[in-house]
């Protein structure tokens, strides 16, 4: 599955069904969760909705991706996390003490949720490409679709049949090579 794997940009008319789509989301909400937080929330669009999506934001996704039946928007909550690490099994005791995080484990924790849902389309016979969102639009996009301000959206999901095979025109590979294994993988000393 990982090796098959590939941003897909162009997709059919045909529908995906709603197993695919549900087997989709119940691997999304088993990704790991820091403090098992669970502080994901994901909003999928399909038909009216979408078509709602597309008017509002007219550069979503590029123009290919468009003709996705479904997107799927993962949205991190950094609140969530920071109350379930106020609670005593935590013993973190400043609620909101961001500080205290190295990294922001809410959006870690919602893109390997989004990466599964990436790699379960693969599962299902399925295409998908994620891309990213304009910040300027989220409080829009919170408003059309009732999302609370807590949570942020990581990007958006585009999925459907692929139109296409192999890799799409205008893809970063095929313009830039990937690095070498030894470029990226240091054993014991990174130089």
């Amino acid at each position: 599955m990982v090796r098959r794997r590939r941003m897909v940009r162009r997709f059919t008319d045909e529908p995906v069904s709603d197993e695919s789509i549900q087997r989709i989301m119940r691997n999304a909400v088993r990704g790991p969760s820091a403090g098992f937080s669970q502080g994901q929330g994901f909003l999928v669009l399909r038909g009216e909705e979408l078509v709602e999506l597309r008017e509002m934001f007219e550069w979503w996704g590029g123009e290919e991706a468009k003709t996705a039946p479904v997107v799927v928007i993962p949205f991190s909550a950094k609140s969530v996390y920071l109350e379930r690490y106020s609670q005593s099994d935590k013993a973190w005791t400043s609620l909101g003490d961001e500080d205290r995080w190295p990294v922001p484990y809410w959006d870690i924790d919602t893109g390997m949720a989004a990466l599964l849902i990436l790699q379960t389309a693969v599962d299902e016979g399925l295409g998908a490409v994620f891309f990213g969102t304009d910040k300027e639009t989220w409080p829009e996009l919170r408003a059309a679709f009732g999302v609370p301000d807590a949570y942020v959206p990581i990007g958006m999901i585009a999925i459907g049949h692929p139109a296409e095979e192999g890799i799409s025109e205008g893809a970063s590979p095929l313009r830039r090579k990937r690095k070498s294994f030894d470029e990226v993988v240091h054993w014991g000393q990174w130089t």
